[in-house]
């Protein structure tokens, strides 16, 4: 019961169209055009294949077709709507009171077969459908990718629990003259119950929308729904990317944090932890698109086993719905890992694990249903040394509890031949351990305590590294993840974040690694956004200097402070080894009076000209309760 419609190509990215006809607003216009088109009989023209996928989002029963039209020669007898296409050469033929051309900037494409419109016929188009213009910042080509620079955020102000998004207008650093965010708020229902435009500052500013202002500003209920953003002028990056905090205060607080949604709607997803004992695990289902999602249409199945137990609930457009997974997986348990059978109906969904009156937030991936097993990445070993590396931070020891489990993130892997290295900070190998070639429903946690057996790390604290280990054969596909879980000593307080492998410092490029922010491979700098707490949280900031070959011996690290406008207020300095890492903390770094003038939602831009970075940030509360996500780069 998969949505039948391309949302995201890993050669050719987002799908423009996908992202037009299902934008709030082209949903809102639907309506009218349906209405229109039940006048009288149809006749289809469909010159770019999109017909089918209109009917997957929007209801075309009912109609009276008149007949398919397409102009690609090859195309002529397929399926449209159910009807053969014809050429549309033979539409003058048909009796139709409309001809729908299924296509935006429909102009051109209607005056090429006007002299062919059946007599007294109207032509119609998808720009009944368009957005207003003034939140188009190509009006000449509208599905150039930047008009839909847009995104769902996992929003909720409701018992107690606030979120709070951050980010910058990083728009502005690839030329953006001026910038905007046009938002929508939908409550549990997928009503809309608040809209508006916030015009962001010149420069590299700050963005933060706070539910509890939300909240106050339009004088709204407790709600747990979804915000949809749309960025109006974005230039360089069609993906929105924020960071996301939630939070509660009480006697035991709550201190959490997730990320970006990732825009584009996926067939699975894939590391959703089972509950363990005293847990209760929360798959949020937001539905990302203006028809409902079907009873049953969602499902769950633990990972490696094809027994899948339906989400027995209907979910209205742009809707949310909390599945409790033991409700779905009774007999699911940590830590086993669930696989998310999405159908295209959702972007990358949150997940919320509450033990006690601690909760923690996190998101599953996209699990690619396009890969499959690669043998070179066996022979890569002297060109590439280490290759594809998935770096976590290894916290303080002392302090918290360090746990990694591998997730299969590809509908086609098997098994999964893996190693892993712990680091001390300055990039000396202290443990290696083979983990064997790990089946698809494999359940192995790796305790870093365990692996160092006693050992100590100097400084207290580095990182490890996931990688390929084919001494013992196996697959691998370059799409090697995991989920690392962190839990404080002394309070129990946990934090989780997961995330995939990558090439990291090597001019030796392969299948577009080492990745770039922007441009061609190889990605041999860095760029990565810390936003900073309140006055309350301190901010912690892990940074890593993976390398899958011999890279530079250290580091030349910037970290520039700059307030809420984007103006630089100060930078200090960082020296990190070559396989090392650096732990600091924002009030350590910068003294009182610098941070004072940095003021409130300042934020830190990690630099680096000579080499890639990976890092994780969060923040630090009351009770030993504390977040922690991996950072994002721009």
């Amino acid at each position: 019961m998969a949505l039948r419609i391309e949302t995201f190509n890993n050669a050719r990215g987002g799908n423009a169209f996908f992202k037009a006809v299902t934008h709030p607003l082209a949903a809102r216009r639907w309506p009218e055009l349906r209405r229109r088109l039940g006048e009288g009989a149809v006749a289809i023209y469909d010159p770019d294949g999109q017909a089918d996928a209109l009917a997957e989002l929007y209801d075309l029963r009912g109609l009276r077709l008149a007949g398919s039209f397409v102009q690609d020669l090859s195309h002529i007898g397929r399926s449209v709507l159910g009807q053969p296409a014809q050429p549309v050469t033979e539409l003058a033929a048909c009796r139709s009171r409309f001809v729908l051309t299924v296509a935006f900037d429909a102009g051109r494409l209607i005056d090429h077969i006007r002299h062919l419109l059946p007599a007294g016929a109207e032509a119609l188009s998808l720009d009944a459908l368009r957005i207003p213009d003034a939140l188009l910042g190509n009006r000449a080509r509208y599905l150039d990718p930047l008009n839909f620079a847009t995104n769902f955020v996992f929003f909720r102000d409701a018992g107690g629990l606030s979120t709070r998004l951050v980010t910058a207008n990083y728009w502005t650093g690839y030329g953006a003259p001026a910038a905007a965010l046009w938002c929508l708020l939908y409550d549990e229902d997928g009503i809309a119950i608040a809209e508006w435009r916030e015009e962001l500052a010149p420069g590299m500013s700050a963005i933060a929308i706070d539910s509890r202002a939300v909240r106050r500003r339009f004088d709204l209920p407790e709600f747990t729904g979804q915000l949809f953003l749309h960025v109006v002028g974005a230039k360089g990056h069609d993906v929105v990317k924020y960071a996301l905090d939630i939070e509660a205060e009480g006697t035991t607080p709550t201190l959490s944090a997730t990320h970006d949604a990732n825009a584009w709607p996926a067939d699975y997803y894939a590391g959703l932890p089972a509950p363990a004992a005293g847990e209760s695990v929360t798959l949020w289902v937001q539905n990302s698109q203006p028809c409902a999602i079907p009873a049953g249409a969602v499902a769950l199945n633990l990972m490696g086993d094809d027994t899948v137990a339906p989400v027995p609930r209907e979910i209205g457009a742009y809707a949310t719905c909390a599945v409790d997974v033991a409700s779905i997986l009774p007999k699911a348990r940590w830590p086993q890992q669930i696989e998310v059978r999405a159908g295209k109906y959702f972007v990358r969904p949150r997940y919320e694990v509450a033990k006690g009156a601690r909760r923690r937030i996190a998101h599953v991936n996209v699990e690619r249903t396009d890969l499959h097993p690669d043998p070179k990445l066996a022979e890569l070993g002297n060109l590439l040394g280490k290759g594809y590396l998935l770096p976590a931070p290894v916290l303080p020891r002392g302090e918290f509890r360090t746990i990694a489990l591998p997730t299969p993130m590809a509908t086609t892997q098997r098994d999964l031949p893996v190693a892993l290295a712990i680091y001390d900070c300055d990039g000396r190998e202290a443990a290696r351990k083979f983990l064997g070639r790990l089946p698809r429903a494999h359940a192995t946690l790796c305790d870093i305590d365990g692996i160092l057996n006693g050992a100590e790390l100097p400084g207290g604290y580095g990182h490890l590294e996931l990688s390929y280990d084919f001494s013992a054969g196996g697959e691998g596909d370059g799409w090697l993840h995991a989920l690392f879980r962190y839990e404080h000593r002394a309070s129990g307080h946990e934090a989780e974040t997961s995330f995939g492998a990558h090439v990291f410092n090597t001019v030796l490029t392969y299948r577009g690694e080492p990745q770039s922010y922007s441009g061609r491979a190889p990605g041999l700098s860095t760029r990565l956004f810390l936003r900073l707490g309140s006055k309350a949280h301190d901010t912690i900031c892990h940074l890593i200097y993976p390398a899958s070959t011999p890279w530079h011996g250290t580091s030349q690290t910037d970290l520039v402070l700059h307030d809420r406008t984007g103006a630089e207020v100060a930078r200090a300095a960082l020296a990190i080894p070559c396989s090392g890492s650096r732990l600091f903390h924002y009030r350590d770094t910068f003294d009182e009076g610098t941070r004072a003038r940095a003021g409130e939602d300042a934020y830190i831009i990690v630099r680096d000209t000579t080499c890639r970075l990976f890092g994780y940030h969060g923040l630090a509360g009351a009770g030993g309760s504390f977040s922690f996500d991996h950072m994002f780069g721009f």
